[in-house]
């Protein structure tokens, strides 16, 4: 009798052990349905990416009342490239770009060196319409950096890296272009690298399964940041074996489960025949 109300309350367990949702899984655990709406800080719903060493700026100038010959001396020349094959070099237009130099200046035309890096794309163009201003009569200053691209690695399902033509662009975005985290992905150790404009390289640890996400100053991406997704025990145990290794436990495991399973249920049947 003992050995019976065992079986009965061990067998369920161990056939739908299974079946239990892997937990950690989904994102934000601790966001509810009747929850009120999640107040970012300020700092966030102002955000705007931070011109950097080695970006490659788009700045063009325009004026109200169009004076051709002066706005023209502050923009870069159009240029043409021939296509392979083509002999017509109206077939490519391109607008050249301004470059940011290790010191953080650019080369711009009249002005010489003018430093940018540091700066807020709007503190950028507010500081370029001051000097245009001697010059130009209500300039009007449009900047856009070029080199905006994230880069998106471990366990996730399309790794690499990103250009984003967007300059607001959220750490879900970016995990969101490249495919989602895999199974495999711990969504609670996810590493942000960024680098500053002094050297330095900021290393922010995020937990997906957390809304505190969204209050982080590091919810929204800078250029060249890079998203690094570890992976969870599971995948890291698995990484010990080779492919033939995995497989043959693998194989090994469910031989072993179900021979487990026919064992309990043959005793409990025996059990009941004596009976």
């Amino acid at each position: 009798m003992k050995l019976k109300i065992l079986l009965i309350f061990i067998l369920p367990v161990f056939l739908f052990s299974c079946m239990t949702p892997p937990k950690n899984i989904a994102y934000f655990q601790d966001l509810k349905m009747d929850d009120q709406n999640i107040r970012m800080i300020s700092d966030l719903a102002a955000y705007e990416p931070i011109i950097k060493k080695f970006d490659e700026l788009m700045i063009t100038v325009s004026a109200p009342v169009l004076d051709q010959l002066t706005v023209a001396q502050f923009n870069l020349p159009m240029t043409t490239y021939l296509a392979p094959g083509e002999t017509d070099y109206q077939q490519s237009i391109s607008v050249q770009t301004f470059l940011v130099d290790h010191d953080g200046t650019v080369n711009y035309p009249v002005f010489g060196r003018v430093p940018l890096a540091g700066l807020t794309k709007s503190q950028a163009i507010d500081h370029l319409k001051k000097l245009l201003s001697d010059h130009i009569n209500e300039p009007v200053v449009s900047l856009k950096i070029i080199s905006f691209n994230v880069t998106v690695l471990g366990e996730v399902l399309k790794p690499g890296t990103f250009p984003v033509k967007q300059e607001k662009v959220s750490i879900l975005d970016a995990i969101g272009a490249a495919g989602d985290l895999t199974i495999w992905g711990d969504r609670e150790n996810v590493l942000l690298l960024r680098e500053n404009n002094d050297g330095t390289l900021d290393r922010i640890w995020f937990d997906l399964t957390s809304s505190d996400l969204f209050t982080s100053p590091y919810f929204y991406l800078q250029q060249n940041d890079k998203i690094i997704v570890s992976p969870n025990k599971t995948r890291q145990l698995e990484s010990k074996y080779s492919t033939a290794n995995s497989y043959k436990l693998s194989v090994y495991s469910t031989l072993l489960s179900a021979l487990s399973v026919l064992t309990g249920t043959t005793i409990a049947v025996v059990s009941l025949l004596r009976k």
